[in-house]
């Protein structure tokens, strides 16, 4: 997106303000707007405009889609939208009551985390580094209360899938993280390649679908590493003292919420824990020694 964000400010018709904090557009109908870490105002013509971490001010005319990621879309009173307006982690506001739209387009609003969202797009290397705070440990404490429960009931409802999946890991950790992590690649190169090329009907499933792969990926992954890192330290540093699961679960649960709350370490761990799921996932059933292990 930065890449493609380079070539705008070639065009004359496309300016910065002098605090270089908004995105000035002239007169560029055939110019598709991309400004990050910028708010966006078009004052004549735009063929589509995209912001993430700023507003962008409709007072021209612009023929496409108008999204934003982390600001708010505000429609002036003789603005024009042609497209679509999503807005995520902001709002959509017109000062007409009757705004300027083509017929037929959807407008789609999810006003959530906008300033965590507004923030990443105005600094994207802050979420490598996040700050620690009060919020930040109690948000991570109430993580863990809810891991330590999903992984409570995946053991409680399914032992054996679990103890299957503790028992790969242990025994060809490699092997499962390599298969899991190509397939992870595929999925998402699969999932951006069907958005570009293929119809929307064949590209919305693709994506369900590799979401799904993903999620259930994530989820089992996360579970299993947390029993088998409680194991772990269950038999390394508490030998001869409490063995419950439940501690081991515990232990699991808070090792790995620590992973996933250090500076640019969490970006690794995260990695590890869908390609573990999802090597798990596709290697349920093709290992007679797993299944018997």
């Amino acid at each position: 997106m930065a890449a493609a964000a380079l070539p705008l400010f070639a065009n004359p018709e496309i300016t910065t303000s002098d605090d270089q904090t908004t995105v000035i557009v002239n007169d560029a109908p055939e110019q598709d707007v991309i400004a990050i870490g910028k708010s966006v105002v078009v004052q004549k013509r735009a063929k589509s405009v995209l912001a993430v971490g700023g507003d962008i001010v409709v007072d021209g005319r612009i023929e496409g889609d108008v999204e934003t990621i982390g600001g708010n879309v505000i429609q002036k009173e003789n603005g024009y939208i042609g497209g679509d307006v999503i807005v995520i982690g902001g709002t959509y506001r017109s000062e007409s009551e009757a705004p300027l739209r083509e017929a037929g387009k959807e407008t789609i609003v999810f006003g959530v985390f906008e300033e965590e969202l507004r923030s990443f797009g105005q600094d994207p290397a802050g979420i490598l580094s996040p700050n620690f705070s009060i919020a930040f440990v109690a948000q991570r404490l109430i993580i863990a209360l809810f891991w330590f429960v999903i992984t409570l009931v995946f053991t409680t409802l399914a032992p054996g899938a679990v103890g299957r999946g503790v028992a790969r890991i242990n025994l060809s950790y490699l092997k499962v993280t390599a298969i899991g992590a190509a397939a992870f690649i595929g999925v998402a190169i699969g999932i951006a390649s069907g958005t570009l090329f293929l119809p929307d009907y064949a590209a919305a499933t693709l994506a369900l679908m590799g979401t799904l792969i993903l999620f259930l990926g994530f989820v089992f992954g996360r579970v299993v590493l947390q029993v088998s890192l409680g194991k772990l330290i269950q038999k390394h540093f508490l030998a001869g003292s409490n063995q419950s699961e439940t501690l081991g679960i515990l232990i699991g649960v808070l090792g790995w919420t620590l992973l996933l709350s250090l500076p640019y370490v969490w970006v690794a761990a995260m990695f590890v824990i869908f390609a573990s799921g999802v090597g798990l996932v596709l290697t349920g059933k093709t290992s007679s020694r797993w299944q018997n292990a």
